[in-house]
């Protein structure tokens, strides 16, 4: 007996006492590849004649098809008169085109790509991800701007509702976690500037990291999580249950019902966020200052005023909205792109975190570096 196993039902060759070889199971590309001839077991009888009976090949592709010709041109050349018997019928016009067209190599599993191959796929597949990505941005932009002269075309209920379930909904974790962040920075702060008597600078620390950098950043981190991931899973579950087919069947365009709405909610609502994330965060840094060194609210409000200009508030604020259109674009993207079942969605929904945050931060850097050769 001759079998090489797969991952589905193997394919084996049984000899039995007539000279006949049972081809049983999948003769597919994945169970096919490596099958040895089975000369050696035809040595053990005098007879010349082999019948190949194929009829219990459940599955046959081309790989197979070609492996059943090798196996039968083996068997003539070592002298032995072969046949094939029970092929179906479907398979055998396979086989028949096989004869026609003789290949001269069993396809297998394709090899594992080296190290040159698998880097130009990688480029290959980033660059056509690129390109659907920015002919995606592009046309999310052209809708953006044929409704600024068509505002009463938006559809507002599905933005207010998007208002509420991204801000709203959201309003705790954000503030509970620039609390906290403001509470880090100022123990950290205080643990170092008390070393130079420098203790009262904590509210610059805390005012500038927190109003110009970090709110909006940490902000950004956690709608890209909650809501960018929430608009993935929307839009791949829609695409998934083809929802999407029939809107467009229906004449309805799923960007003007699904992502213009969510695109101008986050285009509100961040900056609000990240306001109250500077509130929250400056609060945590008052309660740590007056817990470590009795520094007062007043006297850490009047620091503040006096280290944090109107300049850099605003300056934190006006990132939001560029954080706000990252990760509405990405997450609804991601969405389009779902193919297949849930499986793809939990994918694409990740993916959608993933870069988000990544291009979030890449814009943070270069809003840094731009503002620094400004000397803002």
């Amino acid at each position: 007996m001759v079998r090489h196993e797969s991952n589905g039902t193997p394919a084996l060759i049984q000899l039995d006492s007539q000279n006949r070889l049972f081809c049983r199971g999948r003769w597919t590309a994945d169970a096919v590849a490596g099958l040895a001839s089975p000369q050696s077991l035809l040595r053990l009888f005098p007879d010349n004649s082999v019948t190949l009976d194929a009829s219990g090949i459940d599955a046959l592709d081309t790989a197979g098809a070609c492996q059943l010709k090798r196996i039968e041109s083996d068997l003539l050349t070592a002298g032995y008169e072969v046949g094939i018997t029970g092929l179906q019928d479907r398979y055998r016009i396979l086989l028949d085109e096989i004869e026609s067209h003789p290949l001269e190599n069993v396809a297998g599993p394709l090899p594992t790509p080296g190290m040159l191959e698998a880097a130009g796929r990688w480029f290959v597949a980033g660059r056509d991800e690129m390109e659907r990505f920015v002919a995606f941005f592009a046309e999310v932009m052209l809708r953006l701007f044929w409704f600024a002269g068509h505002p009463w075309r938006i559809r507002w209920s599905e933005a207010w509702g998007n208002v509420y379930a991204a801000g709203c909904n959201a309003i705790v974790i954000v503030g509970l976690l620039s609390f906290l962040m403001g509470v880090v920075i100022a123990y950290q702060g205080v643990a170092q500037l008390r070393i130079y008597g420098a203790s009262i600078y904590v509210a610059d620390l805390v005012g500038l990291s927190l109003l110009r950098e970090l709110a909006p950043l940490l902000t950004a981190i956690i709608i890209a999580g909650r809501t960018g991931s929430a608009y993935a899973a929307q839009i791949g579950t829609m695409q998934v249950t083809e929802e999407i087919s029939a809107l467009r069947t229906i004449g309805v365009s799923p960007l003007d019902l699904l992502v213009v709405p969510k695109m101008l909610a986050l285009l509100l609502v961040l900056p609000l966020l990240a306001v109250f994330a500077d509130i929250l965060g400056v609060l945590g840094g008052m309660v740590m200052a007056r817990i470590q060194l009795n520094i007062g609210f007043a006297a850490f409000l009047d620091r503040i005023a006096e280290s944090v200009s109107l300049r850099s508030f605003l300056i934190g604020v006006c990132k939001a909205p560029v954080f706000a259109g990252i990760i509405a674009i990405v997450g609804c993207y991601q969405g389009f792109q779902v193919s297949g079942g849930a499986e793809s969605v939990g994918q694409r929904t990740t993916v959608a975190v993933v870069h988000a945050i990544f291009l979030v931060i890449v814009a943070d850097a270069l809003f840094s570096v731009v503002f620094s050769a400004l000397g803002i």
